[in-house]
């Protein structure tokens, strides 16, 4: 039992020399979501505060970035999230693209399935009260429609 012990936490030291990179891309506020889409401050606070960690190129990473497995994780869930919504390049995508994410933004915060539960462990701040969750669902209907509209498809 005690070499087994020994075992595990020389792995442990071990894999704390393959660090994560934690390095932002560069800021694109020309592209960023927040920006193009004009969006109201109380509903960008809301957005800064759940969604923008895992969905844009401002991660605030968490004290627990720097301890692996938790670092490996918490990159493989980043990198995931950004390739399917980046807030902070949002522009780059095509308007029905555009709509088509939104509309995924809807679903999401009402099924209550985004911010994910395990955000939650290491973020209280951007667990959404019912009254936040109306206020991103109205908000991105609103700009999915604006979003078609303009596109005109």
């Amino acid at each position: 039992m005690k070499k087994i012990l020994v075992v595990i936490l020389v792995a442990f030291v071990i894999i704390q020399f393959f660090p994560i990179d934690k390095n932002n891309p560069a800021p694109t506020p020309g592209m960023d979501f927040l920006k193009i889409k004009k969006t109201p401050p109380e509903v960008a606070k809301i957005i800064n505060t759940s969604c923008y960690d895992c969905h844009s190129n401002e991660t605030k990473y968490p004290w627990y970035a720097n301890i692996a497995p938790a670092s490996w994780y918490v990159k493989t869930h980043i990198s995931d999230a950004r390739k399917h919504l980046n807030f902070s390049t949002f522009a780059v995508y095509e308007p029905k693209v555009q709509a088509d994410k939104l509309q995924g933004c809807v679903e999401l915060v009402e099924s209550k399935d985004m911010p994910l539960e395990s955000y939650y462990l290491g973020h209280q701040d951007a667990k959404l009260s019912e009254e936040q969750r109306q206020i991103l669902v109205k908000y991105f209907k609103k700009v999915k429609e604006d979003t078609e509209r303009a596109g005109a498809f």
